[in-house]
């Protein structure tokens, strides 16, 4: 039967469920005329029309295998929030894949948050379900969803299945990674990598390792914000539509108290501190580094209050304890089977901040007292007791030095070579993508065993979007090298390894960073004990190279905005990131998304504009 309270010009709108954002026409009763005669045009009746409304972003595309799954999780979602009296409706968003994205994902990282905080906002749904999975849209989607402040529950897609070649399990990406570098070192032939590529991505999902997505999907668990299960569960199980269908359950109860549920009550500092004592201890991706960073700086109440040094704390007194490639040598699929994040938690207790809050309301310590779990050999075979961890601790570590002012970030878990985290040697430079794949396997590139590989241009602003070129290949004279040190002001796959250090700021897309003026032959000298990274230059040096390379600048009329050395093309979204994005320690957003603002971040004053050519 109609509700004639919406037709009542006296009484007030009541704004939940369909009653509320209404657009903007002057007429609060005649918005919501309107909508009702649109929304009843999808079929919907009164009674369903008066539930709780529980929005469903559906980040399906044709262009991303790793949620090809979504529309089972539809299916499962809609069947969690019916069966408890909500209402389902689904709305999409930008989807965003890792290898379909030019020239980077990371690049449209920040746009997908904007286009997820926006939609929430804007959409009457009292709830909002995020389903993401591949690499960037989880981030973006916790990073819009604490910046619409409206209660969210993110849903990941699960990771893939494990392949098999010649009897060997292999999966995306380390094995990827490892099997193209065996193929350049000319350890395979062509009939082998052939093989191998129909194998390496078996099942839809996310990469089937411990690489970005996974990663950000176990930080998701630690946060309070998703099922003890929803890690880890392959995409292609029942159990991933079993955390569905919970996930649709827990939405229609957060609906009825909404105020306690909202991101920016429930994250707080602690929250984030667990999310790092667990990206320790799974020796997680580096890109979450960067990525919770953004995340971090768009919440109010823990903007500004942590930063690298945080991560490196944290890091100190937390073990690696998960076997997984590419720090160990096992999949998702295998943590699952060994307890999964639920198992991890409880071995972590002791450093986890257990009162802090979860999505259910809960503490994260009465979740766990709840949910109790008894370790089995396999259990703790894959997921480690805290006395017998892989790696005593700090597997991702924070540099600092003449180098990286600002920080930079080393997997030291994932190093090839350990005499490598502490070392010296020369740089052989590379200026960009473009000199790298022109020079990296000629004959007449002037490098050894000993060198230091350098490559510039591919932080935030420098590519832009900061891509995962920071695992420089091995050139290929230097046979039977397996690795190097090599630095870069860029990002690398969560799924690679090697002793690898990574967004070094500030960028050499900044005009007066340290790293924009390293040359070929100059000593670098990197301190894993010290935690220092260094070019052995004097003061007066490296202030004597920024003079010059700012006056080179000005000479060619190379564009420059603030500090920022940016491209001559202005329009559309490029414009926009180049002009606003921030560095790699401030988690590469907008500055003018930040819950600071633009004015945090501005640099505009530093220098003049050198106008285009």
């Amino acid at each position: 039967m109609e509700d004639t309270k919406d037709y009542d010009l006296n009484a007030s709108i009541d704004p939940k469920g369909l009653r509320q954002g209404l657009t903007s026409y002057g007429d609060a009763h005649f918005s919501l005329f309107l909508r009702k005669v649109f929304i009843k045009a999808a079929g919907y009746g009164e009674d369903a029309l008066s539930r709780p409304i529980v929005g469903i972003i559906n980040t399906g595309s044709g262009f991303n295998p790793c949620h090809a799954n979504v529309p089972q999780l539809l299916e499962a979602v809609k069947r969690g929030i019916h069966l408890q009296g909500g209402l389902a409706i689904e709305f999409p968003t930008i989807s965003l894949h890792e290898s379909f994205a030019s020239p980077t994902s990371m690049f449209l990282r920040n746009l997908m948050s904007m286009d997820t905080e926006e939609m929430i906002k804007a959409q009457p749904a009292d709830v909002v379900v995020m389903i993401g999975g591949c690499d960037k849209t989880v981030p973006a989607q916790l990073m819009g969803g604490i910046s619409a402040n409206k209660p969210v529950l993110p849903l990941v897609t699960g990771p893939m299945m494990p392949g098999s070649f010649k009897g060997e399990r292999i999966g995306a990406c380390t094995d990827c990674r490892n099997n193209w570098a065996a193929y350049r070192a000319g350890q395979l032939d062509m009939e082998d990598i052939i093989g191998i590529n129909e194998e390496l991505a078996p099942t839809a999902g996310t990469c089937g390792v411990m690489g970005t997505a996974s990663t950000m999907a176990c930080i998701t668990v630690a946060l309070g914000l998703m099922p003890f299960g929803g890690a880890a569960a392959p995409a292609v199980s029942s159990a991933r539509l079993r955390v569905a269908e919970q996930t649709g359950v827990d939405a229609v109860k957060v609906a009825a108290n909404i105020e306690v549920s909202r991101p920016q009550s429930i994250l707080s500092r602690e929250s984030f501190l667990n999310a790092m004592t667990v990206l320790q201890a799974i020796g997680g991706s580096t890109n979450a580094v960067v990525h919770l960073m953004a995340i971090i700086n768009r919440h109010p109440k823990t903007a500004g209050m942590i930063d690298l040094k945080t991560f490196d704390e944290v890091g100190r007194k937390t073990p690696l304890l998960v076997d997984l490639k590419p720090s160990g040598g096992n999949y998702m699929h295998d943590f699952h089977n060994a307890g999964g994040m639920l198992a991890l938690l409880h071995t972590l207790r002791p450093l986890l901040h257990l009162d802090a809050l979860t999505i259910t309301g809960e503490t994260l310590g009465q979740r766990l007292d709840a949910t109790p779990f008894k370790p089995f050999p396999y259990s703790s075979k894959l997921i480690r007791p805290l006395s017998d961890p892989l790696y005593r601790s700090s597997a991702l570590v924070t540099l600092y030095g003449n180098l990286a002012p600002d920080g930079a970030i080393l997997k030291a878990a994932a190093s090839k070579d350990q005499n490598l985290l502490d070392y010296e040697g020369p740089a052989v430079v590379f200026e960009n993508t473009t000199d790298l794949a022109k020079r990296i396997d000629s004959d007449d590139l002037a490098v050894t065993k000993d060198s230091v590989l350098v490559l510039k241009s591919i932080g935030p602003i420098g590519n832009p979007g900061m891509p995962e070129a920071g695992v420089i290949p091995i050139p290929r004279k230097l046979k039977g090298v397996s690795d190097m040190l090599r630095l870069s002001d860029g990002r690398m796959s969560g799924t690679a390894g090697g002793t690898i250090v990574l967004h070094i700021s500030p960028e050499s897309g900044i005009v007066d960073s340290p790293f924009g003026i390293v040359r070929d032959g100059d000593l670098i000298r990197l301190s894993l004990s010290e935690r220092k990274l260094e070019v052995k230059l004097s003061d007066e040096e490296i202030t004597e190279r920024i003079r010059t390379r700012s006056e080179q600048l000005k000479d060619k009329h190379v564009a420059v905005h603030g500090k920022r050395i940016v491209g001559t093309r202005k329009r559309g979204y490029r414009g926009l990131y180049e002009s606003h994005v921030n560095q790699a320690q401030d988690g590469a957003d907008f500055d003018f998304l930040t819950a600071k603002g633009e004015s945090a971040y501005d640099d505009t004053t530093a220098s003049p504009e050198i106008p285009d050519s």
